[in-house]
Parts: structure tokens; C-alpha cells; sequence
């Protein structure tokens, strides 16, 4: 009579465990649904940013788009938020004071830094795509997540950047592709 006493407190208990992992999941994916994602972009071109953030407010994904103008000012800017560090970084390579290559290294190089998901974000090499290959493998060999060519069409842009989100959200690793966005 005791085992059968002991067995359905421990099926009661075991319930109880269960029902609080489930309501605490449900707690924190409702909240990471309503959350906006910070997005950090590291950009010199002003048209780039623009463009950039018209695109990302076309999105159906809720997001907060803070910009820097180089490679300096997006190394102060993640050591000065180290603790609270955004979502997503979508780099370009070409800044003046420091390049998107140096930051990238820097970023993964450095403790507090190298979980941050990068999205290298800068112009295509069409007439050499050996060469945009061997860019994309050293990046990738780096730590960057993913390459997305910048682009003048605002719908190919969009959907780059929905796609790099979504995977984001999806916490799914982002997977060094090329978006193939001309």
C-alpha cells in the first residue's frame, strides 16, 4: 500500500514538473514572439542605411535598427553594450577607420563577443565570382554566419533579410550561404 502511495506522489509530483516546464516555455515563446529583435547595422553609406531600414520596417517581423558609420564606432559600440548585446549584426566589409574583416575578427576573437550572430552585408564581385567564393569561405571560416550581397532591389533585400531573421528567430544556426541577391 506505501509503493502505491509513493508511486502516485511521485506521478503527481513528476506532473506538477512537467506542467511548470511547459508553462515556463510557453512564457518565454510568447515573449521572444513579441519582442522586437535589435538589429545592429555597420554601414558608411548612408543610401545603404536607408535603404537597409526601409527594408526591414517592410518586414512582419518586429525589430528595433540601431546604425553605425565604421569599424571604430561598432567596436565601441558592442564594448559599451557587451551586457546587452543585439540579435543580429549585418556587417559591411568596406568602412573606413576599420574593416568589416578586422571587426569580424575582433568580435569573434573576443569572449563576450563571438556568440553575436554576423550577416555580412556588402557589394557582389560579378565579374569574379572565384574570388566572391573565397571571400564567402574566409568569412565563413571567421564566423560569419551569412553573406548577403547588397542589392537595389528592395524586394531581394527584403527577402534576404526576412530570410536571416526568421532563422534567427527559429534559432536555427544561420548556414555561411550566399544569398543570391545581384
Amino acid at each position: 500500500m506505501n509503493y502505491v502511495r509513493d508511486y502516485v506522489k511521485c506521478v503527481t509530483l513528476y506532473g506538477l514538473i512537467i506542467r511548470s516546464f511547459v508553462y515556463s516555455d510557453n512564457c518565454m515563446n510568447s515573449k521572444q514572439e513579441t519582442a522586437p529583435l535589435n538589429v545592429l547595422l555597420a554601414d558608411d553609406d548612408s543610401d545603404d542605411c536607408l535603404f537597409f531600414g526601409k527594408a526591414l520596417k517592410e518586414l512582419p517581423i518586429a525589430t528595433n535598427l540601431i546604425s553605425v558609420q565604421d569599424g571604430e564606432d561598432l567596436m565601441k559600440y558592442l564594448s559599451d553594450n557587451s551586457e546587452n548585446l543585439p540579435d543580429i549584426l549585418f556587417l559591411d566589409l568596406s568602412m573606413p577607420r576599420k574593416t568589416g574583416f578586422e571587426c569580424l575578427a575582433e568580435i569573434k576573437g573576443n569572449e563576450k563577443l563571438k556568440g553575436l550572430s554576423v550577416v555580412v552585408f556588402t557589394i557582389a564581385y560579378p565579374h569574379n565570382l572565384d574570388f566572391e567564393r573565397e571571400i564567402t569561405n574566409t568569412l565563413t571560416k571567421m564566423g560569419a554566419q551569412e553573406f548577403i550581397r547588397k542589392s537595389a532591389d528592395l524586394t531581394k533585400l527584403k527577402q534576404a533579410i526576412h530570410h536571416a531573421l526568421i532563422l534567427l528567430t527559429e534559432k536555427k544556426p544561420l548556414n555561411g550561404r550566399v544569398e543570391t541577391i545581384l
